[in-house]
């Protein structure tokens, strides 16, 4: 079965995701605040060398362990947590949009539909919902279901087989970025410590240059070992976390579209096929009975 949000309500995890960001800058600007206010200089935090090191390291822990497309999925990854998740008005446009096709193929017949499927984004129904036509994944997945079912060869329950083993694949290839950053952010506080070494290694051939450059070189090396610490807890950690629960939310928008396929290709009529669906949705984002109704009523 496909994994379901188990921790907090969706709106609690959309929220969050929106937030990565805010929250690892707020935790950078304090960091340096209170270092700041404790008469700290954030000139010695300034030391190209340790940042080699330690993001050097890092790009090559990720690379070696996971490869360059992993890399570029988690770049894109991040850029995604500034798109928020679905919300209610996403699921209702989702709703309406669904319930006018099976409409249409129960006035029409299922070729009716053909038109829709093959090119959605020159559909009259689907361009009307440009929240769904942006979700380049669910838009696959429904059409190409929608296509298989108008073959006919396939019987309900092989169809719903289908559509868990997409979403289970989907789903494995989805998770690799956030389970690449957790793994570099683990790794980090230990590289921070390589760092730190080597920062002393470099300090005991200055032994005799006086207590003043001992001092700098010894404040160099443990600037490694805070940003080893500080990346892996502070901005690894939660842009995983906020990765793992922007694919929750997401994967929740798709079964809301599978459970909806599954009852179409059972029979139901229009307004059973989105009530299935509509029962799947977090109740925090999930639209009224009433509420659904009026709106599939105006489309």
């Amino acid at each position: 079965m496909i994994p379901r949000i188990v921790a907090g309500s969706c709106v609690e995890l959309g929220q969050s995701i929106m937030f990565a960001f805010v929250g690892i800058i707020v935790g950078i600007v304090c960091t340096l605040l209170g270092y700041v206010l404790h008469h700290g200089k954030i000139a010695v935090l300034i030391q190209p060398t340790e940042f080699i090191i330690i993001f050097g390291a890092a790009l090559g822990i990720f690379i070696g362990s996971f490869g360059m497309k992993t890399f570029t999925a988690t770049i894109k990854a991040v850029i995604g947590l500034l798109k928020a998740p679905p919300t209610k008005e996403h699921y209702v446009e989702l709703l309406k949009m669904m319930y006018e096709l099976f409409n249409v193929a129960r006035k029409e017949g299922l070729l009716g539909l053909e038109q829709h499927v093959e090119k959605p984004d020159e559909s009259a129904i689907i361009s009307k919902y440009p929240s769904f036509l942006g979700n380049h994944h669910a838009v696959h997945f429904m059409c190409d279901t929608l296509k298989v079912i108008l073959t006919g060869a396939v019987g309900p329950h092989d169809l719903s087989e289908m559509m868990e083993m997409d979403l289970e694949i989907s789903h494995e290839e989805e998770h690799r970025p956030a389970e690449a950053l957790q793994t570099v952010g683990d790794a980090m506080p230990a590289v921070g410590i390589v760092a730190a070494v080597l920062g002393v290694i470099i300090t005991m051939g200055k032994i005799n240059e006086g207590p003043e450059k001992i001092g700098a070189s010894v404040a160099a090396a443990l600037v490694g070992t805070f940003l080893g610490i500080f990346v892996g807890y502070v901005v690894c950690a939660p842009l995983s976390k906020s990765i793992l629960n922007k694919i929750g939310a997401e994967g929740m928008y798709m079964n809301c579209i599978r459970h909806a396929l599954f009852s179409f290709a059972r029979g139901e009529s229009p307004i059973t096929c989105v009530e299935f669906a509509r029962r799947q949705i977090e109740p925090g984002l999930r639209p009224g009975f009433v509420e659904l109704e009026e709106a599939v009523k105006a489309a």
